[in-house]
């Protein structure tokens, strides 16, 4: 996140009615919530799990025991469980 200055973005009358409320702090003006992004698209978190949970629900289609795939992954049984039931 970058810092700008009011006086070169915001129109005078608006800059005025700002410092009226604040004065010499910073402020963040958050983005319009449809413009937001969702938790892990910037990152590529969600992409990674979700490519992840694939795996691990093929891998249990093809024979694999949740024992397996809790050690492979480095889950909890209930974790694994839950994964399977979410893909089905």
């Amino acid at each position: 996140m970058n810092y700008k200055n009011g006086r070169d973005v915001l129109p005078p009358s608006l800059l005025m009615e700002l410092q009226k409320y604040i004065q010499g702090d910073l402020i963040y003006v958050p983005k319009a919530a449809e413009q937001r992004a969702h938790w892990g698209e910037v990152s590529g978190t969600r992409k990674l799990l979700a490519e992840r949970n694939k795996e691990i629900s093929n891998y249990y289609t093809n024979g694999w025991t949740v024992a397996d795939l809790e050690r492979k992954y480095h889950l909890s049984g209930e974790s694994i469980r839950k994964i399977i039931v979410k893909a089905r």
